[in-house]
């Protein structure tokens, strides 16, 4: 299922894109160049499911034709971390322009995870030079690109752009939660990079929340409220406050 967003304020009739599901990775790249589209960017994030560590959204544009097949290239969780780093630097060696955004676990309990993300997707294509003329995301729409875009459900699995920048995105965010790993050890980030496993939980209920930890998330609040803590972030946001994640469940541990 695609969605295709219309800049404001431009007159835009999508292109009917006529892709195998069972093709190559590159079939909406080159729908779009038939439809007059050279430079189309695939964006996606990392850490969207954990409740530590930063969110990570990449966006990437690779060159058209043969000189964007990238052998192997998929959905970076299916892939081993061996090949996902392989990947990461043929990504990069190809790429016409990409880029890459770091937000705080700070931020996201700031203004919301879904809002931190949509901001972040706008940042990563708005930044890529060469500009894009489409954008292609994986799975939502993102308003107010200022250009043509279309939502994939499971994108990173089905079209190479966005699968490019679902690498980026993994390899980068996995470096930087193995780098967290020497300042707080007890919670094992190089193991499980912040998601709400068995091994995370268990040291969140003997440790508490670090610096770290996404203050909106139920289960770290329920941390904080065992240790005589409120959830307030650095930005002033208390538990229960507006924007809580209580009621959906890919937030509860």
């Amino acid at each position: 299922m695609a969605t295709t967003q219309r800049p404001s304020g431009l007159t835009f009739r999508p292109p009917r894109l006529v892709v195998r599901r069972d093709g190559p990775l590159g079939g909406y790249e080159s729908a779009l160049a038939r439809a007059g589209f050279e430079a189309v960017a695939g964006a996606d994030e990392a850490g969207r499911g954990a409740c530590a560590g930063p969110l990570v959204v990449a966006a990437c544009i690779l060159p058209p034709g043969r000189r964007g097949r990238i052998d192997g290239l998929d959905d970076s969780k299916v892939l081993t971390a061996a090949t996902r780093e392989r990947l990461y630097g043929e990504v990069l060696a190809r790429a016409l322009a990409h880029s890459v955004i770091i937000i705080p676990a700070s931020e996201i309990d700031a203004y919301g995870l879904h809002v931190a993300n949509l901001a972040g997707m706008r940042r990563a294509l708005g930044t890529l030079r060469p500009a894009p003329d489409y954008a292609l995301t994986d799975g939502f729409p993102v308003p107010g690109l200022g250009i043509p875009s279309t939502a994939v459900w499971k994108g990173d699995a089905t079209v190479a752009c966005i699968a490019a920048a679902s690498i980026l995105a993994k390899v980068t965010r996995d470096s930087i939660m193995a780098r967290m790993h020497d300042d707080w050890p007890q919670y094992e980030f190089d193991r499980h990079k912040g998601y709400i496993t068995a091994s995370h939980s268990a040291a969140l209920a003997e440790w508490g929340p670090c610096p770290q930890h996404r203050r909106r998330y139920v289960n770290v609040r329920r941390a904080l409220r065992a240790r005589g803590l409120a959830a307030v972030g650095e930005n002033g946001w208390a538990a229960g406050g507006p924007g809580s994640y209580a009621d959906s469940d890919a937030e509860i541990a």
